[in-house]
């Protein structure tokens, strides 16, 4: 097999020194044509030169006086046009003669490399192809022991992210996911308007390295690149579409069906892709390629797998503007332009509930989206210098999942077949022992009840009836679980949004409310006796999920661009606090039987 190879390099060596050769060869050719012009051209001036002199000489004939010293200059004239042209001539013999050799050696060289090339095709149809079978039988067996190692490699990295996520679950960690958008046309013209960042204002400084690493390069002006790193549970860059960032998404959903609350929560600057992450486009009424939208569709995908009737769902969407809660299902619903102000109490239980708010009862995803679509249109948008529609409230959607305990299901079902096998029973249905003494009919048909007994028991009714049950009735225990979708204001800086009058205070409300988010991260990382959710509706909406017993993912949306370096490094801080919180181990709800 070596030898084979070393052939054909020989072969390949020859024929690039041919073509060599024959390269040179041309460009001789050329230029040797190129020098025929040349000599053609002078060729020209001579015979032009000669016929200027034909015409002197005629001229001088006319002129007696003058015809001696034509002749005598003509003579000389002629006899340097010919010693020209016998050297044109020569050089184009030479020319010509240096033109055939080439192209002789040309032919030549060509069927030699023809002869060479026919002689290697006849060797290779003639050489046994054993090493060949072999050498493919090998490259064969290393893809196949490639693409098993590429198995084995996937296999042990979502292994790996597993155990990442059981220790995360364990220690009660709240997971941080990171989105890097791709620059869009806004980012362009954004730079175009800024005054102070210049030309480097829509120049890509962040960048996701590898799916858990963020790096952002900081640049300042005469002071070199400083690079910060930031480390989450998964980082997703500018190329990875909607449904790679679900998939990473979609595994909190089992858990909903489980017993445990779950919170989806996305937190970055406005015109970064929240809003366009958790719902999708917002070209159509009811966007399907979100988070929202694609976990309906995953829960009652979920839900289609259990019994029928063991689960109900319903939707709830709530704002938080200018740190008041509105019900938006209730504002629909009357058509009213002005908000339902609800209020957030704290029940007995240590839970966090909002009065009053409407629900409404879903049976499919298109229903979940409609609802929420109807009530899109109601949310608080201001255009401010970064988006022209931008958000000025932080939307919450609740979905409620009531699941019937199978297990009351299956002990019920079991109880009433038999109750109804005793009642067929001919012996007469007997629940125990305390119920075989009281009915007399049972005693007397087994002739453990004598007739003076039963004489001296007039009041006692012969039915065959049963007795009632020690436990009468089983309900069903239903418990419920809560998926939270939020969908928070933008957290860029006054200064960066460009807003005055009224939508100033919206801008300050959304700061403080988002000041105080970070306030309760700071507190639980620190464990601090006291932790301030209700300096905030917010944060007191959420403390269940920040501070209590559910699963909650913060997915942080961050800009690409220098322009807003500021606001992304800010989102990226705020998402490595996040990190530093250790709750506690989320608890599944109670599904025991509730006996009456």
């Amino acid at each position: 097999m070596p030898l084979f190879i070393n052939r054909d390099q020989i072969f390949a060596h020859q024929m690039h020194l041919l073509e060599h050769k024959l390269r040179s060869k041309e460009e001789r050719i050329l230029e040797l044509e190129t020098e025929n012009a040349i000599l053609h051209l002078r060729h020209a001036e001579c015979l032009g030169r000669l016929r200027r002199s034909q015409e002197e000489v005629a001229k001088a004939q006319k002129h007696p006086q003058l015809q001696s010293n034509t002749q005598k200059v003509t003579q000389s004239a002629l006899v340097k046009l010919l010693s020209e042209v016998q050297a044109l001539k020569q050089d184009l013999s030479e020319v010509f003669a240096v033109y055939v050799g080439f192209s002789t050696d040309l032919e030549e060289q060509s069927k030699q490399l023809q002869q060479k090339v026919d002689q290697a095709n006849s060797s290779l149809q003639n050489q046994n192809g054993h090493g060949m079978q072999s050498l493919q039988a090998r490259v064969e067996a290393l893809e196949q022991s490639l693409e098993v190692e590429k198995e084995k490699c996937k296999e042990e990295r979502q292994r790996r992210r597993e155990l990442h996520n059981q220790l995360v679950e364990l220690r009660g960690n709240i997971r941080v996911h990171c989105r890097v958008r791709p620059v869009l046309p806004f980012d362009h013209m954004q730079a175009s308007t800024s005054t102070s960042a210049g030309p480097i204002s829509s120049e890509e400084v962040v960048h996701a390295i590898s799916d858990d690493v963020v790096l952002v390069n900081c640049m300042k002006m005469g002071n070199p690149v400083l690079n910060k790193i930031f480390e989450y549970e998964r980082v997703h860059g500018p190329e990875d579409s909607q449904n790679a960032v679900f998939e990473d998404v979609k595994p909190l959903l089992t858990s909903l069906l489980d017993g445990y609350n779950v919170c989806i929560m996305a937190y970055g600057q406005t015109g970064s892709g929240k809003t366009h992450t958790m719902l999708g486009s917002q070209r159509t009424e009811a966007p399907r390629d979100g988070i929202i939208p694609k976990a309906a569709a995953e829960l009652f995908r979920l839900i289609s797998e259990k019994p029928a009737d063991s689960h109900t769902v319903a939707v709830s969407v709530v704002e938080v503007y200018n740190n008041e809660v509105f019900d938006l299902l209730a504002r629909d619903e009357e058509g009213s332009g002005m908000g339902h102000r609800r209020d957030v109490i704290t029940t007995s239980s240590g839970t966090s509930e909002v009065t009053s708010l409407t629900h409404a009862c879903v049976v499919s995803s298109s229903e979940v989206m409609q609802v929420i679509g109807s009530v899109l249109r109601l949310r608080v948008r201001c255009p401010t210098l970064v988006h022209a529609h931008s958000s000025r409230s932080h939307l919450i959607v609740t979905l409620t999942i009531s699941s019937k305990s199978p297990n009351a299901l299956v002990l019920a079902r079991r109880l009433q077949s038999a109750k109804k096998n005793m009642q067929r029973s001919p012996q007469g249905s007997i629940w125990s022992p305390r119920c075989r003494r009281a009915n007399p009919a049972a005693r007397q048909q087994s002739g453990d009840l004598s007739p003076s007994s039963a004489a001296s028991s007039p009041g006692l009714s012969p039915s065959p009836s049963p007795c009632p049950s020690p436990r009468p009735s089983i309900s069903q225990a239903p418990f419920k679980t809560k998926l939270q979708l939020v969908d928070l204001a933008g957290s860029e800086c006054v200064g960066m949004s460009g807003v005055t009058g009224a939508a100033l205070w919206e801008s300050s409300c959304i700061n403080r409310s988002l000041s105080a988010l970070s306030d309760v991260l700071g507190a639980l990382a620190e464990q601090r006796p006291h932790v301030p959710y209700r300096n905030s509706k917010l944060t007191h909406l959420l403390q269940d999920a920040i501070g209590g017993d559910a699963k909650l993912l913060v997915m942080l949306c961050v800009s690409p661009t220098q322009h807003f370096i500021t606001e992304s490094v800010q989102s990226l801080g705020f998402g490595t606090r996040a990190r530093q919180v250790q709750k506690n181990i989320p608890q599944r709800k109670n599904n025991a039987l509730k006996v009456k």
